[in-house]
């Protein structure tokens, strides 16, 4: 691989390694192995690829962000509108999103213009960007630390794209630190689901030894400013609860697939369920909170500015892994009503309007609770008003100015108003800045958030949950709603119900988890690894995304001025429903790659 060109280099897919492939020969730049891993800036630049390629634009980054990227998919398709959270703008039977929610997707066909091969392509790209560094590593003119640290970065960046595979497809080929080149046969077998979590773990665990403290200024080992973004210890840490806590889930933890074989079970799943997982993945989650890297971004200046503030703000005590942006309109430009400038890709389901609480803490479906059918957005958990435009709803106008949204038919107003089906009178504003249009004000400075200290105080809830101490669960979601701006209540337990039973407080915390990182890029793994989308997507008005259709009552009042307006509501179960089958709760492995590679077996039911 003397002569390999380093652009082309960076796009080697382990699936594409066959003789025949002929990628290599558009040779776009003269820069060899040689010249970049001789080279201690380029060797940086190369390592910095790993993390991210490409713009927001027309290119799809195919780096750290290319599952959570709001433009995954023909610039405008994301699996966040494959579940009960999102429904998407556009219904073309051959675009990704709409297979994955229909159940139309097959082992020879993830979708058209663009098909959704980055599932497999993307980890394993750049799985092989990883090796290629470590295999010249020691060669490179960097001080000993610089390499160690290099060395933490790139274990660790590995272990996220083996991630992003497992809670896909169960076990996949482990290449270990090979590297694979043009004129290599390769047909690797999957490696056994338990030995890939070890493997993952363990390597979690290298690199958190090698890599900076979080907040560790550069004169004391850490990172500069400019660095912001880099993976630390405290990311290999996150990273390994997120893993433990996928493993030790329903789907994994001894929940193989009905239609699995003997010798499918162990390549998809631990062969029979052990709580010992759980307890593996409630004391990963307690190490990074117990390790005081991180806490919740709190602001007391309203109720829930923390929640709000953090996404719109780069450097937050929050973040664990993000990938990194210049000042942006990312998710205004993708998520904001046409009055806003907005393409509102994705809209928000009443299904998930439903899943918010009250301010007191309390689920809508709670008679105690306050809620009023006739007044549905009024004393709503603060979450809610950071997370979902709804009709009546104030927001920056193109005008500049604080003004209505109204979603109800026959509003006049383009981009708002619903009257067809796939619309659901909702918009989202998760991550957005209420202070800008996609057509007014400055861009926000923000990232992209892959890995929230949230989420770690999740993970410990459900985890310490499964072992049996419910009782452990309440502090974290304590911590959690104070912060979300939920009344305390005079028992102090943020609207909890006191004594819950492990099932009882299972449900909750699911609940809590989809309102907390709604629209993050969790949804979709979480329904899987709980194994319950065939309750959610099947039979009944369960299986569709509900739509609240405003009307308006009388025809006093003026648009902007809200004045005189009233409305009544109604549920109607009439847009696109979801389906799903056993064999959906892992994806097929593409018959092209199941070609290339036969040792690898087919998963369940494909």
């Amino acid at each position: 691989m003397k002569n390999l060109v380093i652009a082309i280099a960076a796009c080697l897919v382990l699936a594409s390694c066959t003789k025949n492939s002929g990628f290599l020969e558009n040779k776009t730049t003269a820069l060899d192995e040689a010249a970049v891993f001789s080279d201690s800036l380029r060797t940086i630049q190369f390592l910095n690829g790993i993390y991210a390629e490409g713009t927001f634009g027309n290119t799809d980054f195919a780096g750290i962000g290319f599952s959570f990227n709001k433009r995954r998919w023909e610039t405008h398709g994301n699996q966040e509108q494959s579940v009960d959270d999102g429904e998407y703008s556009l219904s073309s039977a051959t675009r990704p999103s709409v297979m994955f929610y229909q159940g139309t997707f097959s082992a020879a066909n993830y979708g058209s213009s663009p098909p959704a091969t980055d599932i497999w392509n993307t980890p394993y790209k750049n799985i092989r960007r990883c090796n290629l560094l470590l295999s010249h590593l020691e060669s490179v003119p960097l001080s000993a630390a610089m390499k160690a640290r290099i060395k933490g970065e790139v274990k660790c960046l590995r272990a996220w794209y083996y991630l992003q595979l497992l809670i896909i497809y169960g076990g996949v080929p482990n290449v270990g630190d090979n590297v694979y080149g043009i004129d290599d046969f390769i047909n690797l077998p999957r490696q056994k689901f338990a030995d890939l979590v070890s493997y993952l773990s363990n390597e979690l665990d290298e690199a958190a030894k090698l890599l900076p403290t979080p907040g560790v200024p550069l004169a004391s080992g850490g990172y500069d400013d400019f660095d912001y973004g880099r993976v630390t210890k405290g990311t290999a840490m996150g990273l390994k609860s997120r893993l433990l806590l996928y493993a030790a889930s329903p789907l994994f933890n001894g929940g193989a697939i009905p239609a699995a074989s003997a010798e499918q079970i162990p390549l998809v799943s631990y062969s029979s369920y052990d709580v010992k997982h759980w307890q593996d993945a409630a004391d990963a989650a307690l190490a990074v909170i117990n390790s005081g890297y991180y806490s919740l971004y709190v602001n007391n200046s309203q109720p829930g500015a923390g929640f709000y503030l953090g996404f719109i703000n780069r450097v937050n005590p929050e973040n664990i892994f993000v990938v990194t942006r210049p000042n942006n309109k990312d998710f205004e430009g993708y998520y904001l009503p046409g009055t806003r400038g907005g393409a509102n890709y994705t809209r928000a389901t009443q299904n998930l309007v439903d899943a918010f609480p009250m301010k007191n803490g309390k689920a809508i479906t709670d008679p105690t609770s306050g809620y009023n059918p006739a007044n549905p957005y009024i004393s709503r958990d603060p979450r809610f008003n950071y997370t979902i435009i709804f009709n009546g709803a104030k927001y920056q106008s193109n005008a500049n100015t604080q003004d209505f949204v109204w979603t109800f038919t026959g509003t006049g107003q383009t981009g708002d108003a619903f009257s067809s089906g796939g619309n659901t009178g909702y918009f989202v504003r998760k991550m957005c800045d209420s202070t800008v249009t996609n057509s007014v004000g400055a861009s926000p400075a923000r990232n992209w958030p892959l890995m929230r200290y949230a989420e770690i105080l999740l993970n410990y809830a459900e985890a310490i949950n499964e072992v049996g101490q419910t009782a452990l669960a309440y502090p974290k979601l304590q911590e959690l709603r104070a912060r979300a701006g939920i009344d305390a209540g005079s028992n102090g337990l943020y609207g909890m119900k006191s004594n819950m039973t492990q099932a009882e407080m299972r449900a909750f915390i699911q609940n809590e988890r989809r309102i907390e990182l709604a629209y993050e890029d969790q949804r979709w793994n979480d329904i899987r690894r709980w194994k319950i989308a065939m309750t959610l997507y099947n039979g009944g008005p369960t299986g569709f995304n509900q739509v609240m259709h405003p009307i308006r009552v009388g025809s006093s009042g003026s648009l902007t001025t809200g004045a005189g307006l009233s409305f009544t509501y109604q549920i109607e179960n009439t847009i696109r429903q979801h389906t799903f089958r056993p064999e959906m709760y892992l994806l097929p492995i593409q018959d092209a790659e199941i070609r290339k590679m036969p040792a690898m077996l087919q998963n369940p039911g494909w």
